[in-house]
């Protein structure tokens, strides 16, 4: 079952990671974090405002994906935690797929430790994947594709 995007006010759904997809939108995730990233001090948003992040990379028996963690949400978790990711979504950074919490998603350590064994060898993140390249306005008041 493969968890698309959607228009509307859709309930989100249980998945597992595996079920994971590029245009995936609205997703519950349970998962148990393998490890985390250096944090990273970034500038970012339309101000330019200073933000740290980190990439957890989290998995289930059925596959694994990073977790894009912001500011205070990187002290909430720690290798070996099991994670429960409420109204997820999936974004592509640089033509991996990333889990993402957001503004209208939730995240919090279970209390319910993750059993069995992660699929590393499955990592949803090592997959490239072709990103629709954004159009931009141009001086003539049209719009046109980016060139890269």
């Amino acid at each position: 079952m493969a968890v698309e995007g959607f228009s509307g006010s859709r309930q989100p759904v249980d998945v597992k990671i595996g079920e994971l997809t590029p245009s995936s939108r609205a997703v519950n995730v349970k998962a148990k974090v393998v490890s985390k990233s250096e944090i990273r001090n970034i500038a970012a948003g339309r101000d330019g405002a200073p933000h740290r992040v980190c990439d957890a990379l989290i998995g289930d028996e059925t596959g694994c994906v990073y977790l894009t963690l912001w500011d205070d949400n990187i002290e909430k978790v720690n290798e070996g935690d099991t994670v429960n990711i409420g109204n997820g979504y999936v974004t592509l950074f640089r033509g991996n797929m990333r889990l993402n919490v957001g503004r209208y998603g939730t995240l919090e350590v279970a209390e319910e430790a993750f059993e069995g064994e992660v699929n590393t060898e499955n990592n949803l993140s090592s997959k490239v994947y072709e990103q629709r390249r954004p159009f931009r306005r141009s001086r003539r008041g049209g719009y046109r594709q980016r060139r890269y």
